[in-house]
């Protein structure tokens, strides 16, 4: 079944990346993207390799970390309770067919479209920094969130009132518990991952609205509804979307000053002219005072 459901994911958000593409992308940016797009690979590959470090040490330390929350034993579920109250109770009251269809499709189909479209988009622009921006804010999101993870255990309103709050999108869609189960944990509530990488996306595509208008639009609208589906289909509480939010805020402010300060490739590349200008006999140019366009722009901030 895991199977089945991951394969129907997979093509329907294919299909969606494929309209997506054509509409906000273009047919121009396309073409010039397939001739340059080995560079703009070697470009953002070492924040890539940070990456997916990060988040196969996620996958594997997600196995612990309910061990070590429980060695901690600092549970903040009842002082979410408490703080919050009822609010999830009366958001499901507005219940209604057309409303769990939405956010049902919204937090498995939108969820994946938009983690996965701004690469795409920000990969077909010559000016790679977006598409670093973008890499090294989901790191931070996977990183900043593990630690959270930790230290914090707090189970979801689904979890704590199942008398009152309905399990909406297990009870009408059972099938999706096969995947969501492979990446969800009871006591990892607090903050909605689900709302930091969505309203992550958010930002990045506010920031290159003039670039790509349709997809500033879109990405605020996705965001929003990715947030909402999280606490009306009863798994998150509404202050894991606040956390979540202001992860979000944080990861994409510190990968703005981080990248373009800290480049592997332009450490790389300094290494190599060093050492092809050694090999040629003439003495190397010491290139670390040197400042790219973007990293100019940085000191200026």
């Amino acid at each position: 079944m895991y199977v089945q459901v991951l394969l129907r994911v997979s093509v329907v958000v294919a299909c969606m990346l494929v309209v997506a593409t054509a509409v906000i992308v273009g047919r121009h940016r396309l073409r010039t993207t397939v001739g340059d797009l080995v560079p703009r690979l070697r470009a953002v590959a070492p924040v890539v390799v940070v990456l997916a470090s990060a988040l196969l040490f996620n996958g594997v330390a997600r196995q612990t970390v309910p061990d070590l929350s429980w060695i901690l034993d600092w549970n903040f579920t009842w002082v979410i309770y408490d703080f919050e109250g009822g609010f999830i109770v009366w958001l499901q009251s507005f219940e209604h067919p057309v409303f769990t269809a939405y956010f049902s499709f919204i937090y498995i189909y939108g969820y994946v479209f938009m983690l996965i479209f701004p690469v795409i988009a920000y990969l077909a622009l010559s000016d790679t920094r977006p598409a670093r921006e973008l890499f090294a804010a989901y790191t931070l999101n996977y990183v900043l969130g593990l630690f959270i993870y930790v230290i914090v255990i707090a189970y979801g309103p689904r979890n704590v009132m199942p008398e009152v709050i309905e399990p909406l999108l297990y009870d009408t869609y059972p099938r999706y518990q096969h995947l969501t189960r492979q990446v969800n944990r009871n006591t990892n509530v607090f903050p909605s991952l689900h709302t930091s990488l969505a309203v992550t996306v958010s930002l990045l595509a506010y920031r290159t609205r003039a670039i790509y208008p349709r997809w500033n639009s879109l990405a605020g609208f996705l965001g929003l509804s990715v947030a909402i589906s999280t606490m009306y289909l009863g798994i998150h509480w509404a202050i894991d979307v606040v956390a979540g939010a202001l992860l979000a805020w944080i990861a994409v402010w510190l990968s703005a000053r981080l990248v373009g300060r800290f480049s592997l490739a332009d450490a790389v590349r300094r290494y190599r002219t060093r050492s092809s200008e050694t090999d040629a006999g003439r003495p190397p140019v010491d290139t670390a005072g040197d400042t790219t366009g973007e990293e100019a722009a940085d000191r200026l901030e």
